[in-house]
């Protein structure tokens, strides 16, 4: 098994080549997806979170409204250290049941937005960085998820620099290219990726010679 880090910038298309590797067949753990579920009506991980902020952080369906619990955690640093305190072990969980429920010689790709972040690169056998030029960036995210410039710059700053992503990178995906040539540059990169992970399984210490 090979397991593969994926992150990038807001904007810069992390989204768009995660899906090109699942196509090519890899197994994709999904932290933002994973981080919903985990909070999702009737889990513990939802207890816990009402119990360290109320139930003012409930929508009228009993789901958890994130605009409200948003608006609390990114204002106090304190309390966005509570919840990540109850969040990040049940997303952690959860992406080891995935990881070894794949194939042996699988390639498994972590899509974790804030890998450089919160220094998670040594988890992984290999980073990939999907970067983009931060006007790129800013021009996507206006004109594709109807945010105003000012928006855009601040939660692009609001992140790691380009420069601290493409420190960690083991391979870089340049995302400033039309689709066609994206898939290109991922159907390179996916060749890569098998490679490594069938040589990480034929050099496996306990492998018998019958495997």
């Amino acid at each position: 098994m090979l397991k593969v880090g994926l992150t990038g910038g807001i904007g810069a298309g992390k989204s768009e080549v995660s899906r090109l590797l699942v196509e090519h067949g890899a197994v994709l753990i999904d932290a933002d997806r994973i981080a919903r579920e985990v909070v999702a009506p009737g889990t513990p991980g939802l207890a816990s979170v009402v119990e360290a902020f109320g139930e003012d952080v409930l929508a009228a369906d009993g789901s958890l409204d994130r605009p409200k619990l948003g608006s609390i955690v990114f204002a106090d640093a304190d309390r966005l250290a509570v919840l990540n305190s109850i969040v990040h072990p049940l997303v952690g969980a959860r992406s080891r049941e995935l990881e070894e429920a794949a194939a042996e010689d699988a390639v498994v790709i972590h899509d974790v937005p804030l890998l450089t972040e919160n220094g998670l690169a040594p988890l992984y056998d290999l980073v990939v960085v999907v970067d983009a030029a931060p006007e790129t960036q800013v021009d996507r995210l206006v004109r594709l998820r109807g945010m105003t410039e000012a928006d855009a710059r601040a939660r692009m700053s609001a992140q790691a620099t380009r420069d601290q992503r493409l420190d960690i990178a083991d391979i870089v995906i340049d995302n400033d290219v039309p689709l066609e040539e994206l898939q290109r540059r991922v159907k390179d990169v996916w060749d890569e990726l098998v490679r490594r992970a069938h040589e990480a399984h034929e050099d496996r210490p306990d492998r018998s010679p019958q495997e």
